[in-house]
């Protein structure tokens, strides 16, 4: 038990700083920026797609509605398959939670490999899919935006004018609120697990595989896949079985095929791009994955990367700065007000607004005045944001709220219902007017 508490109290500091700098890129880097550069099948926007996503601290569903809306928006089939593939892995979150935990050598070669994996893959499906992959570059002034008043506005103008400080309100928001929602549940299922590793699990388990480490990777990849891992909950798991003698490479194979392979990934791949873009998806990221801890665990220095634990298992034996304890508190609360207080009031308001749809729905069935939607695929608070973001580039369309729990949004304004689950398809999810 003390073995988890000061895990969790080692990565509290780190945590913090990396959802911080999150919102910094939220609040400040243009949104746009992610498609423009995207719409030709060729490497450059592989490359670009790649370097886009390594930062973002998206988790392994967040970024779908992210990439098919990048795809909608004119992003080629490769490199949102890219984006795909090295967003999930990484994230300037987990890679300074991977130093905190398991030293520089990994939160290098995460990094390192979740980059190479991507470019393999997006010039991969270039190559299958040639110029039927392209994407249609768009112009964002072509586009018609609506404000709250169903009136036009423009998106560039809008982010002009926000303010410094209605910046920096954005980025703590985004930091401790929205991704706390998102990040935070798969956070605790990660600690949670990797306590019930570090208690249940023998010390010798992965022993039997120490002289057969493609065996071992062949055993993680069997587990990681079908479930689901984000980023940052993945590396505590990895830890705790690190420490029980599962080798560095498998460690890793953990690490990036976890993130990257969940089973609402392969659906919506298989659905949204084909299951020829499937197939080159996954097969790069076991590629990809495996290759990289072969790497480690046959070419690198065993002691690069199990000196961080050891280190990490002597600080057990001390008492845990004041201010490490400090951060952990500061976590625990944050936790609790995006899990528990916020999704309480949300779920409140959600009902309210929800009993007053049928008093307020126009006679014509097709252009109703509010109107409930059924979304089936939402697991976090980025699927949910990227419903809303599609549902208000609908015209007419002049109020959303969508509640996560239950599946289910409330639209207002005079709208086509088929425009509305239009949108909310292209970026992944089913929808059924209700």
């Amino acid at each position: 038990m003390y073995q988890f508490i000061n895990l969790v109290q080692e990565m509290s500091p780190y945590l913090l700083m990396g959802f911080l700098l999150a919102g910094v890129m939220h609040a400040f880097i243009p949104g746009d920026i992610y498609s423009k550069y995207l719409a030709k099948p060729n490497m450059r926007s592989v490359i670009l797609a790649a370097l886009f996503g390594i930062p973002l601290p998206l988790c392994s569903c967040g970024v779908l509605p992210t990439a098919m809306s990048l795809r909608r928006e004119g992003a080629s089939k490769g490199a949102t398959v890219s984006f795909l593939i090295a967003t999930p892995q990484t994230g300037i979150d987990s890679i300074i939670a991977t130093f905190s935990l398991m030293g520089l050598p990994f939160a290098i070669i995460r990094p390192v490999a979740a980059l190479a994996t991507a470019l393999f893959g997006g010039e991969m499906v270039n190559i299958t899919e040639g110029n039927k992959g392209a994407g249609k570059i768009v112009c964002k002034n072509e586009l018609p935006h609506y404000d709250n008043d169903g009136k036009h506005y423009n998106e560039e103008q809008k982010k002009t004018s926000t303010s410094f400080a209605g910046k920096i309100k954005e980025t703590l928001h985004y930091a401790y609120i929205d991704m706390m929602e998102s990040v935070g549940k798969w956070l605790v299922i990660g600690l949670s697990v990797a306590g019930l590793i570090t208690i249940f699990v023998p010390d010798s388990y992965f022993e039997i595989f120490k002289d057969n480490s493609f065996t071992s990777m062949l055993l993680v990849l069997c587990i990681s896949i079908p479930m689901y891992l984000c980023a940052t909950g993945s590396i505590p798991i990895a830890v705790a079985l690190m420490m029980k003698g599962l080798t560095p490479g498998a460690a890793l194979v953990l690490l990036m095929a976890g993130p990257a392979c969940s089973m609402a990934s392969v659906l919506v791949v298989s659905k949204v791009m084909g299951k020829r873009t499937l197939i080159v998806y996954l097969f790069s990221i076991i590629l990809g994955a495996v290759g990289f801890g072969l790497a480690i665990d046959y070419l690198l220095p065993r002691e690069w990367f199990i000196s961080n634990l050891v280190a990490n298992d002597v600080c057990c034996e001390t008492e845990s700065s004041l201010f490490a304890s400090c951060c952990a508190i500061l976590l625990f609360v944050l936790l609790v007000n995006a899990l528990v207080l916020r999704r309480f009031r949300n779920n409140k308001k959600f009902s309210i607004n929800q009993n007053n749809t049928s008093s307020e729905t126009n006679i014509n069935s097709n252009n109703p005045m509010k109107q409930t939607f059924v979304i089936n695929g939402m697991s976090c608070n980025h699927c949910r944001m990227s419903v809303e973001k599609a549902v208000l580039s609908v015209k007419g369309v002049t109020s959303v709220s969508v509640d996560l729990d239950s599946k289910k949004a409330v639209v207002e304004g005079e709208f086509s219902l088929e425009d509305v689950c239009k949108a909310i398809e292209e970026i992944g999810f089913t929808c059924s007017a209700k």
